[in-house]
């Protein structure tokens, strides 16, 4: 069952559950998209009807931001709770571990997924991750072929709303993987490049006021959270 919020149709999952969602679709033959929108996304979604699309026709959404779950609250169908992107797909490459599913990454800058590589496979001993390659590439071919050659199941692009399932629609087929899941910024936290919020910001669904203080200049996109939540509001009320 999906729940729309401003839009978007969310899978009302737990962690768990879209972890056994993702694993089921490796059963079948792709390619399937599985995205992780926050409230931008959202935004993005409404003022660009091809994304909004792209969104209503993936395999798997899950919702990564607070401001979702408070949004859904506010409309009247809650979720179950919040999927944190980068919570799904540590699970996953877990699962994917135990059963020697191949793994490729694809993002960030030069240098940065062969050092996430390199830390998820001693995190998960037994995680077969068969290919990396950055996010900073001009022509989509080589990139492609390289997935494909590497015979990867699951691939991350982290390249980045609304350019990650924007690819991923575009060349996801071409790939041969059975899912590929946008995932933002995630390998820079992965190779450690960034911090991610202490336990404590995580589980009060701060996460976003850490990064705030880490990062003063992410003011104007955080002081656009009570924007979204005032439109469900009054989606709400106009009975949408």
């Amino acid at each position: 069952m999906r729940v729309d919020v401003l839009g978007v149709a969310f899978d009302n999952v737990t962690l768990d559950e879209a972890v056994e969602r993702a694993m089921a679709l490796l059963e079948e033959n792709g390619p399937h998209l599985a995205a992780t929108p926050n409230p931008e996304i959202v935004q993005c979604a409404g003022r660009d009807p091809e994304y909004a699309q792209i969104l209503a026709d993936a395999d798997l959404v899950i919702p990564d931001g607070i401001g979702i779950i408070h949004a859904a609250k506010i409309l009247g169908r809650p979720l179950k709770g919040r999927v944190p992107g980068i919570d799904f797909a540590s699970a996953l490459m877990g699962r994917m571990a135990e059963t020697g599913r191949r793994l490729f990454l694809l993002g960030a800058a030069p240098g940065v997924a062969e050092q996430a590589a390199a830390n998820l496979q001693a995190t998960h001993p037994g995680l077969v991750i068969c290919g990396t390659h950055d996010g900073f590439f001009k022509e989509d071919g080589p990139v492609v072929q390289k997935i494909r050659d590497a015979r990867a199941d699951v691939v991350f692009v982290c390249l980045g709303f609304p350019k990650q399932e924007k690819w991923i629609a575009a060349h996801g087929g071409e790939t041969g993987a059975r899912l590929l899941i946008g995932l933002g910024g995630s390998l820079d936290v992965f190779a450690g490049k960034v911090e991610r919020a202490p336990e404590q910001f995580q589980k009060l669904g701060l996460e976003w006021l850490y990064r705030l203080m880490k990062q003063p200049s992410r003011a104007g996109r955080m002081a656009k959270l009570p924007l979204f939540l005032a439109s469900a509001a009054g989606a709400r009320i106009r009975g949408k």
